[in-house]
This record gives structure tokens, C-alpha cells and sequence, in this order.
């Protein structure tokens, strides 16, 4: 069961980082394959829902890392403004780091349309994307912010990001990510309390 589980693993994230690299509708079982290494006879024996599984476990995978990113940034902050800081110079240094090649492996799934044809790609997909901000919800109540105020800046934050993604691929250029950091920290800074002090979880 090892080998099996290891097997499947693997294809998720190879799943994953063709998804974030060039959608989900350009993304074929053969390419996870030969990327992943798995046997041919794996996939169905793993994907018996076919690529719309494989889909949904990499958007599961991606929104799986993301909360722990939040909840290492979160863990090296004092403060929502430092937490959103750390969260964007991650999301920074790692689309330099592809060479402007890496996206989300959530939003393909909205926005090929596959969500609209599959109840499950949509469910998949809503849960992702709110897992994300509730985790930012709640690391910001945790640093004094107002829970209203709060869910209102994780929504920009996450927004903020998946937008910057695209922009900064397009132009080949970090300086998405730069602006977004000096709006979201400034909004950050109006909303939290005068001296931050993270709360007791």
C-alpha cells in the first residue's frame, strides 16, 4: 500500500504543477505520467472518477499547502500587516523562482469552465478558495483584527493574490505582487488594533 500511496502522491502533485503551469484543460493523464513516473495502469486503479478526480485532489493539494504557507507566515509575523507582508513575499519569491511560469491550480477549474460541468470540480473548488480565507480570518482575529474586518481583508488578500498571479505572468514582472503588498499592508495597518499583540488561539 506504500508504493500505492506513493505512486498516487506523486501524480497528484505532477497534477498540480501542470495545472499551475498551464491550466487544467491542457493538463493529460499521459503528461502527469512521464512527469510523475507512475505506471500507465496506475491511473485508473487511483483516478477511477478519471481526470476530474485527479483535478480536484491537486486543487485539494495546492489549498492543503497554501493554509500551512499562511500558517508559517502567520507563525514568523506579530502582527495581520507583517502576516500579509510574508505571504506575498512568498507568493513573490516563488513566481521569480518559476521564471513566471506558475499559477494556481484552483482557479483553472473555475475559469476553463470545467466547475460549471462537473458539481463536484465546483464544490472542489469553493472549498479550496475558502479554506484559504478562513485560515487568513483567522490568523488576523488572532492579531486583533475584528472579525468583520478581517473576512474582509482575507477576501482582498486572496483576491489580491490571485490577480497578482496573473498580471505578473503576463508582464513577466514581480511588480504586481509589490503593489498589492503596499495596499493590502496599508488596509491592513487602518483595521488592526493600535498595538498589535497576537491573541491566545
Amino acid at each position: 500500500m506504500g508504493k500505492r500511496s506513493d505512486a498516487k502522491q506523486k501524480m497528484v502533485q505532477a497534477a498540480r504543477q501542470l495545472i499551475r503551469e498551464r491550466g487544467y484543460g491542457a493538463t493529460a493523464f499521459s503528461d502527469v505520467l512521464t512527469l510523475s513516473g507512475a505506471p500507465r495502469g496506475s491511473v485508473y486503479f487511483h483516478f477511477p472518477g478519471g481526470k476530474a478526480q485527479l483535478g480536484m485532489e491537486a486543487a485539494e493539494a495546492h489549498a492543503h499547502e497554501q493554509v500551512e504557507i499562511i500558517d508559517r507566515a502567520a507563525g514568523e509575523a506579530s502582527s495581520a500587516a507583517q502576516l500579509i507582508e510574508r505571504y506575498l513575499d512568498l507568493g513573490r519569491e516563488g513566481m521569480v523562482a518559476s521564471d513566471y511560469s506558475r499559477g494556481c491550480a484552483v482557479a483553472p477549474l473555475v475559469t476553463e469552465g470545467g466547475a460549471q460541468e462537473s458539481a463536484e470540480l465546483s464544490e472542489t473548488s469553493r472549498r479550496a478558495f475558502s479554506e484559504m480565507t478562513d485560515r487568513l480570518v483567522f490568523h488576523f482575529v488572532a492579531f486583533g483584527v475584528d472579525r468583520a474586518a478581517a473576512r474582509v481583508l482575507a477576501d482582498a488578500v486572496l483576491a489580491g493574490v490571485e490577480g497578482a498571479m496573473i498580471t505578473s505572468r503576463a508582464l513577466r514582472s514581480p511588480a504586481p505582487y509589490d503593489s498589492m503588498r503596499a495596499v493590502l499592508v496599508s488596509q491592513a495597518a487602518i483595521v488592526s488594533p493600535k498595538t498589535a499583540r497576537r491573541t491566545s488561539h
